[in-house]
């Protein structure tokens, strides 16, 4: 199993856990790209233009409704292939 595949298993099983490192690391694998910062707030844009804005917990970790809706982006966008 890849890296990519432990980190996408992670944030569908337990995404309370992940951290906002491992959260960017699993948007670039899935070909996101970061398009600007404004304080804490990130801006990513999928490959279809769909945008997810993301800022980190104060302990760290992803924020939950995050993580979710970047899982439901990426589900809708492999059942339109």
């Amino acid at each position: 199993m890849t890296k990519k595949d432990k980190l996408w298993k992670k944030a569908q099983q337990s995404p309370q856990n992940l951290t906002f490192d491992e959260f960017e690391t699993l948007l670039k694998y899935a070909g996101w790209t970061f398009s600007r910062q404004k304080g804490s707030h990130r801006l990513w844009d999928s490959p279809d233009g769909q945008s997810l804005p993301i800022q980190p917990r104060k302990d760290g970790k992803a924020k939950l409704y995050q993580v979710q809706q970047f899982i439901k982006y990426q589900q809708e966008g492999e059942q339109e292939k």
